[in-house]
């Protein structure tokens, strides 16, 4: 029987990542996982038998050593500053170890003058990553994930409300994927590249939701009436300045609002929802409703109650009484490369013709 081949997966404790290791260990594969530190993530992957390589993924020195051995890998780069050098790193220590396939993580928005740094450094990694010829390459495409709604649940929970920057409470503007599904495009990827070398998927949720749509789901999942608010890009900045110190990042927040621009706009919701999440893996996305129900049988504080309705009151208080900062200002500081004229994908005629579903080098629609 044939030895199959050892995957490496870098930010193998984050969102995508963690499952996209978990699920290769599942079907037996020997995985090498490039984590940061050792923490309860790390303790995930230790007891399903994958190989930890602690280190700096932005470090070449490290990367080379996590190479060596290795035939497949999964890059996905760091949402923070710096990912143009870290998708550096990556080809250039998978060039010198010659792996023969790689997934990429790129982003649905990706377009060559798009407001976003962090997203033009994607569309340029995009590249890079696909010179080596000897090498074969297939790319994900993520939009919005579904986390990114529960980053907020708490609120709905306890004060009955959804509180994002999303525009009008009545259009359908994307049709979220899980962590696991997006993870699940990437595995077939990596243990089937014959069939899938070459090609870009898009996996998304079963169905595109409304922002109102979206808080009824909340609402069902835990129990009560949630409802939907447009709030303002300056309270979204306070409110993640107040509520998340240990993940806040100024520069991750600059990149945020821009794509929460996106979303207004209608760029998700370009021909959503697709087929390769079932293309792929052979399993149907899961629906957001059933996304949030997991989420809140693992966090038993969402549960109603009065100690929670009053904390959440609280962080209410909290948010009003922030100081947010000027975004525009912050990327000034941070000396980030500024275009002249830049545009949105959508205005940008290049995207909106790769981005047609006749376009997308995808496995064909099924057939019911």
């Amino acid at each position: 029987m044939p030895t199959k081949p050892k995957i490496l997966v870098t930010s193998a404790s984050g969102k995508t990542g963690l499952q996209v290791a978990l699920q290769l260990k599942a079907k037996a594969y020997p995985v090498r996982a490039f984590i940061r530190q050792r923490d309860h993530r790390s303790d995930m992957l230790d007891r399903a038998g994958a190989e930890l390589f602690v280190g700096d993924q932005y470090s070449l020195s490290d990367m080379r050593k996590a190479m060596k051995g290795v035939q497949r890998a999964y890059q996905c780069a760091p949402t923070a500053p710096n990912g143009l050098h870290f998708n550096a790193v990556f080809t250039a220590a998978a060039y010198e170890a010659k792996v023969e396939h790689v997934v990429t993580l790129s982003q649905w928005l990706s377009s060559v003058d798009h407001p976003s740094l962090f997203t033009r450094e994607v569309y340029l990694g995009d590249i890079l990553i696909g010179m080596r010829p000897e090498m074969s390459v297939t790319t994900v495409n993520v939009g919005w994930f579904a986390e990114n709604y529960l980053m907020v649940l708490g609120m709905a929970a306890h004060l009955g409300q959804f509180t994002m920057p999303l525009g009008d409470g009545d259009v359908k503007k994307n049709a979220a994927p899980s962590n696991e599904d997006i993870a699940s495009v990437v595995v077939g990827a990596l243990t089937d590249p014959a069939h899938h070398a070459g090609k870009t998927y898009r996996p998304t949720g079963p169905t595109l939701l409304s922002p109102n749509e979206i808080a009824e789901a909340m609402g069902r999942a835990l129990g009560r009436r949630v409802r939907y608010v447009d709030i303002s890009e300056r309270m979204m900045v306070k409110a993640l300045k107040a509520l998340r110190p240990a993940n806040y990042s100024e520069a991750a927040v600059t990149q945020l609002a821009i794509y929460s621009e996106e979303y207004r706009r209608g760029a998700f919701a370009v021909n959503a929802p697709t087929e390769d999440v079932f293309q792929v893996s052979g399993h149907e996305p899961e629906a957001f409703e059933s996304i949030v129900r997991r989420k809140v049988a693992d966090q038993p504080g969402l549960a109603r109650s009065l100690p929670g309705s009053i904390g959440a009151i609280g962080s209410f208080l909290k948010i009003l009484t922030t100081r947010p900062f000027d975004l525009d200002r912050a990327q000034m500081q941070r000396d980030y490369v500024q275009l002249s004229s830049p545009s949105y994908c959508q205005d940008d005629a290049a995207w909106a013709e790769s981005h047609q579903p006749t376009a997308r080098k995808t496995a064909p629609m099924r057939v019911a």
